[in-house]
């Protein structure tokens, strides 16, 4: 297909698709499709639900259980692309739509988003948005300002009558403008006036309004509800329409959304149009006019500070009153802030090798400076819990609850730390300056300590934070490292570990149940090995006090599983992986330094070593990062 039949197809299904008609035969359309009149916050509902919703059950998902507990998480289809590690915030937005939708109390008041720089406040208002764009258009007068209703022509004495053969609600009155037009020139017959499909655009602002922060010494209303054209003054009266430019957020953002980016940077007395178009549905006309009917959604947004100071002013309380607050906080889940840069990258234009761990470690960075210090447990096990991990405490089978955790921290946690936009960029940084366009976590490293250097905060902060990357995030990577070699080195590493995993759950069975183990070769009813398995044990702190206990988890739990109907895997149960792989590394170690510490190698070493290195290829590693890991790996692991 040319490109002049694309242009001529695309043109004739636009034709097809546009309505203009009387109000009359508008009244046939609704009789048909009574759902076309619905109001705003109904429609933009519709669109999110649209995409589905699905049930995150807790006995259904272990990872959910371990971090909700017990409470049942929504996930919506129009959401999950796009936004991560925030679904309670996702399900507050979505109740509030579902409330308005059934003109609830909230059909009246503001959705205000309040979070941290680049926590995702705006990218929630503007996927909603352009979903809005993407949407069916609605059915308006023609040449109306405010792209109103076709039924606000219907006089207050029928509409009773017409909701009853219509199968609607009418709510709503005419614009002055439409007023004035129905009186002269259609004499009254609201049946004659004309009635045109419009869709919804954000550069051409239709249906959708945007109101940016403005300048306090200059807070003309008329951005928000239009003005009058003083050319036209000296030809008609000030209270006629005809003199009205009603191109205000208000009033293009009527039958849509009206956005107000950094709210609370704009004077009260600016935003006091805010009280009546959610309260009594109505904004001020320009001039000396009537007030005018408003059905729209109005979504703010501003930071933490602003806030603040706003509410503590108690003057404020009328806007106070007329608002949802939604807390945006960052994402505090490792797995999913790692989806967030993936996201992003995916998005740019670099090309290059990225190596494994590589964003693992920038998310495991971000996410430990927004979490709270706690007296229960250092930082990184607590990132590990509120990733939805399994965590035995240190030589004993107790859980940590993350509840306590939360209590602990305050409602405030993820609402500070490093933004997402920080990461970022040192990543960008890290892949501007690779010669080798390759990046890996050695090289993410050193990008954001030099982008910490240059944060502009206070030195005790830049100090904790350095810690985080040059200590703890430096030994987590060291311990990832050290197992990533191991298993490439052991390229049987899976069979062992399984070989391990089934005799520990054998003689952990039957020391729980007190019966015997079969010897495969002789047959012969043995007693549990106790040293095999405090040799498992031993790796992850278990003590021997605690052993029964553990050994009864990890029975209970694999029963559990068993009974799910899921298979048994030696990393079922994380406790028992770490263990069993630490099992594992700690006999390979000597051989894996040698080999890796190794300037010249004899031929059995050297065909180890590249067996080695191609094992890592296969893991994601290019040539250039392997050579770069390796020698990391020699000068930091396995010192004497």
């Amino acid at each position: 297909m040319d490109f002049k039949e694309l242009i001529k197809m695309d043109r004739e299904k636009r034709k097809k698709e546009n309505f203009s008609g009387t109000f009359l035969e508008y009244l046939d359309v609704v009789k048909q499709n009574p759902g076309i009149t619905a109001l705003a916050h109904k429609r933009i509902y519709d669109i999110i639900a649209s995409k589905g919703v699905r049930i995150l059950k807790p006995e259904e998902n272990l990872r959910i259980r371990r971090i909700y507990g017990n409470e049942n998480i929504k996930s919506y289809g129009f959401f999950k692309d796009n936004f991560f590690g925030i679904d309670k915030t996702l399900m507050k937005i979505a109740s509030y739509f579902y409330s308005a939708a059934m003109e609830g109390e909230e059909s009246r008041q503001v959705l205000y988003l309040v979070g941290p720089v680049g926590s995702g406040k705006s990218s929630i208002v503007e996927s909603i948005k352009k979903a809005l764009e993407k949407s069916s258009p609605v059915y308006s007068l023609e040449g109306c300002p405010m792209r109103e209703e076709p039924l606000h022509l219907i006089p207050k004495h029928l509409r009773g009558e017409f909701e009853q053969k219509l199968g609607v609600k009418i709510e709503g009155d005419l614009c002055p403008e439409c007023r004035y037009r129905l009186r002269e020139e259609f004499k009254g017959e609201f049946e004659k006036f004309p009635v045109v499909k419009t869709g919804f655009s954000i550069r051409s602002r239709k249906g959708i309004g945007v109101v940016p922060p403005v300048d306090p010494n200059n807070q003309d209303t008329s951005v928000l509800v239009g003005s009058v054209d003083i050319s036209k003054m000296d030809l008609y009266p000030e209270d006629d329409p005809r003199i009205f430019s009603l191109n205000g957020a208000f009033n293009v953002g009527n039958r849509g959304l009206v956005e107000f980016i950094e709210v609370f940077k704009n004077d009260v007395e600016y935003l006091h149009t805010i009280i009546t178009a959610t309260q009594e549905k109505s904004i001020p006309s320009p001039g000396k006019g009537s007030m005018i009917y408003f059905d729209g959604v109005i979504i703010a947004h501003s930071n933490e500070a602003e806030w603040d100071k706003f509410k503590s002013d108690h003057t404020n309380e009328a806007v106070l009153d007329r608002i949802v607050k939604v807390e945006v906080p960052y994402c505090l889940e490792l797995n999913e802030e790692i989806k967030i840069y993936k996201k992003i990258l995916g998005k740019s234009n670099f090309k290059a090798h990225i190596a494994p761990h590589t964003i693992e470690i920038a998310a495991m960075f971000a996410i430990l400076t927004r979490l709270k210090p706690s007296n229960k447990v250092d930082q990184f096990t607590k990132l590990k819990i509120y990733n939805g991990e399994e965590i035995v405490e240190k030589g004993t089978t107790k859980r940590i609850d993350i509840t306590e955790l939360r209590d602990e921290a305050g409602i405030r946690e993820g609402m500070d730390g490093i933004s997402t936009r920080f990461i970022v960029k040192a990543i960008d940084n890290a892949l501007s300056n690779s010669e080798f366009k390759c990046i890996n976590p050695l090289s993410v490293m050193e990008s954001i300590i030099k982008s910490v250097r240059d944060l502009d905060t206070s030195d005790d902060v830049k100090k904790k934070y350095l810690a985080f990357i040059q200590d703890t995030i430096r030994k987590e990577y060291n311990k990832i490292l050290e197992k990533e070699i191991t298993k490439a080195f052991i390229q049987s590493f899976k069979e062992q570990a399984e070989s391990l995993f089934n005799n520990y759950l054998d003689h952990s069975e039957a020391y729980v149940n007190k019966t015997k183990i079969k010897d495969n070769s002789t047959g012969e009813q043995l007693e549990p090995d106790e040293n095999f398995m405090r040799s498992i044990e031993e790796q992850i702190g278990i003590s021997e006090s605690s052993a029964k206990g553990f050994r009864s988890d990890v029975t209970s739990y694999m029963f559990y599983m068993m009974r799910k109907g899921e298979k048994l895997e030696y990393t079922s149960y994380e406790p028992l992986k770490e263990a069993i792989e630490k099992k594992i590394t700690s006999s390979v170690r000597e051989m894996s330094r040698i080999i890796t510490k190794s300037k010249v190698r004899d031929k059995e070493q050297d065909e180890k070593y590249n067996s080695m290195v191609d094992e890592m290829k296969k893991n994601g590693y290019c040539d250039h990062c392997c050579d770069v890991i390796l020698k990391y790996a020699a000068n930091n692991l396995w010192k004497d």
